[in-house]
């Protein structure tokens, strides 16, 4: 996109500044969900080497399941079984093994200069084993789509782990649960060989490394209720082997790279951790809040970022349970002396993604007949009433959450750089109105700007923020019923055709602008637009949305449309 163009953009968004105020007055009085203090525009910009980056993973988008001798993972397998919605599966998703030279493009239209993605392990050794041999086709793919990338001035930030585990590893081993009671390490071996093969193969163009994406997700949805791959129902202990070894597994490969490839290739390695932020209910759930972040977060970040063990209170509460369920040890594992000096301090940066944020209450300290990870917590978790929700279940837009838990990271883990590695908000295939999402630049602008408060006044070191999705994509179970992305992909179309959203367009201008700078036109714009966007908001939560809602309906009236019709003259 040319700056001509993305100035026509912008004169086109002053032409409707007006219309939006006038809507933002009509739609709904804002009620208590809006604070005016908190929630104000801050105007600036972001340091000038703040990162704007998008993102996907390979299940998600690659397709080519089974081309050329790719190994089936435990996502194919589960979605094989018909276990997703509407029957979907990965199997084309968006065809980017074909397509990446688009996607690319259209990363650099919008102006992107880094792009997070996953290398699907079983595409690279079939078997999860490189004994039994490497697919050199799937390593031809990521050095053509790093070379893409490369040649467009974008610089990769690859994940090593996005739960597509080889299934013959699950089968063989159990995959992360893999002999744990026997202390072997296969699986920590295992993983630290395949990232040794992608940091001798790739990496000296990759500076940016991510060993696993969400082991929460793994851990507890994997391998405790077994709802997601590998279907593991253990929900009392699976969830707690399963972590433990993926961070030991971390751990080794922090260490394989640091030992042999940190000198010559001057890269950074660090894991993704998810959390919703807990904030109480009541002054009296204070406590209780922080045990549920504890418990979410601190799992996987306490030994890597503080002192290589678990939180105390995870574990004191832990040791609780087990007197009251008359065990002898602990559900939560040990680990060793050496293992917490290898795991301590395995992160170069923090990569953090964050959606959503819950109500918590205390729940202490009701005997539960089948303990698992929820309960034990010993806490209870809602949604404020005046929440609205995206169309999935579990993301309720709360922006201020983000600052919150950005807030606490800097304090509980020594202040490090935090990298946001996802972001972003979902809607319904059904909505004809999808196109022109309004919810999801309000979403972006309203997050964005929450984090640029979290760096500006609060000096918390954020150095990037990553958009999910570049593309709508296969959304785990949900199949393609819930759309993330910035482009439309079409997926009764043959050739998986990608069209711009709005948002898009909303997400190049503020990559130019790097933030909200003062006297600026897109800022002009944006200040109108925050009433609005709050006030769509809360017209979401007091019923005024469904399908193609009359919000929607009056944002592609005044300002999707000319902003799709400039789009699309210049793109």
């Amino acid at each position: 996109m040319s700056a001509t163009a993305s100035d026509s953009i912008m004169e086109t968004g002053t032409f409707v500044n007006c219309f939006l105020l006038v809507i933002s007055l009509v739609i709904i009085p804002v009620n208590g969900g809006y604070d005016k203090e908190r929630d104000a525009l801050l105007k600036g910009t972001f340091p000038q080497d703040f990162i704007w980056s998008s993102a996907t993973a390979a299940y998600q988008i690659e397709g080519a399941w089974n081309v050329s001798d790719k190994g089936p993972s435990v996502w194919d397998t589960l979605a094989h079984q018909g276990r997703v919605y509407n029957q979907d599966t990965g199997d084309v998703a968006c065809d980017s093994y074909h397509k990446y030279p688009e996607d690319v493009a259209l990363m650099k239209q919008m102006g992107l200069k880094y792009y997070r993605f996953s290398i699907s392990w079983p595409r690279i050794f079939p078997t999860g084993e490189q004994q039994d041999g490497v697919n050199q086709d799937g390593v031809r793919y990521y050095n053509a789509l790093i070379n893409e990338l490369i040649a467009n001035d974008i610089q990769p930030m690859v994940t090593l782990f996005h739960w597509d585990l080889p299934q013959v590893l699950q089968d063989r081993y159990g995959g992360f649960l893999n002999n744990h009671t026997t202390n072997t390490t296969v699986i920590h071996d295992l993983f630290g060989d395949y990232a040794r093969f992608c940091y001798q193969n790739f990496g000296d163009r990759v500076k940016y490394w991510i060993t696993f994406n969400e082991p929460w997700i793994t851990s507890w949805l994997g391998y405790g209720v077994g709802n997601f791959a590998p279907q593991h129902n253990e929900p009392a202990e699976g969830q707690y082997k399963a972590a433990h070894n993926i961070i030991l597994s971390h751990a080794k490969a922090y260490h394989i790279y640091d030992d042999e490839f940190r000198a010559a290739q001057n890269g950074q390695v660090g894991i993704t951790l998810n959390c919703d932020w807990g904030t109480p209910k009541t002054p009296a759930d204070a406590d209780a809040a922080l045990r549920y972040v504890q418990f979410f977060l601190g799992w996987f970040a306490h030994p890597i970022y503080k002192n290589g063990d678990y939180p105390e209170v995870m574990k004191t509460t832990m040791a609780r349970k087990a007197q009251e369920e008359g065990r002898t040890t602990s559900r939560l594992p040990e680990f060793t002396p050496e293992q917490k000096l290898s795991i301590s301090g395995t992160g170069d940066f923090f990569g953090l993604n964050h959606y959503t944020t819950v109500e918590v209450t205390d729940a202490c300290c009701t005997p539960i007949e089948n303990p698992n990870y929820d309960t034990d917590k010993d806490v209870g978790t809602g949604h404020a009433p005046d929440w609205p929700r995206a169309a999935s279940s579990w993301l309720y837009v709360v922006p201020w959450g983000i600052r919150n838990l950005l807030g606490f990271i800097k304090e509980e883990y020594g202040d490090p750089e935090i990298y946001v590695t996802e972001n972003g908000r979902s809607d319904h295939d059904q909505d004809p109105a999808i196109m022109m999402d309004m919810e999801r630049i309000c979403y972006y602008m309203m997050y964005t700007n929450e984090v640029m408060k979290a760096s500006n006044m609060d000096n918390v070191k954020v150095k990037a923020y990553t958009a999910w999705s570049l593309l709508d994509n296969f959304e785990w179970l949900s199949g393609y019923s819930e759309r993330f992305g910035l482009h439309y992909v079409d997926f009764n179309d043959p050739t998986r055709t990608r069209y711009p959203k709005a948002s898009s367009v909303f997400f190049k201008q503020l990559v130019r602008n790097n933030g909200y700078p003062e006297g600026s036109e897109f800022t002009k714009y944006v200040e109108n637009m925050w009433y609005f966007c709050h006030n769509t908001t809360e017209a979401e939560v007091n019923g005024y949305t469904g399908g193609a809602s009359q919000i929607s309906s009056l944002f592609s009236l005044f300002l999707a449309i000319p902003m799709m019709i400039a789009y699309s003259l210049i793109a």
